[in-house]
């Protein structure tokens, strides 16, 4: 079929729920998507990568920017020095 060494269709599985979640999808749209009915069972197939960790980063920079600057009345700031120094 062409299909690499070692491929399982299984392998698809984790796959799915990684990328739904990563799309913006909960635990519980992923859960009815699979027909799961124990968020037990779900979490399993959900996984985080480095690039997801940064995105949640970011995210969370982004928030704490805007409430300081909502807080004192001025614009949010630019990108943090880590951004900079990373050229992002």
């Amino acid at each position: 079929m062409g299909m690499p060494d070692g491929f399982r269709f299984y392998d698809l599985r984790h796959t799915g729920h990684t990328l739904s979640t990563r799309s913006g999808a909960t635990l519980k749209d992923t859960m009815v998507r699979a027909g799961q009915s124990s968020e037990k069972a779900a979490l399993i197939y959900q996984h985080s990568d480095d690039e997801r960790q940064q995105e949640v980063a970011a995210g969370l920079d982004a928030t704490v920017r805007n409430a300081r600057a909502a807080a004192s009345g001025k614009p949010p700031a630019g990108p943090s020095g880590t951004h900079l120094a990373r050229g992002e």
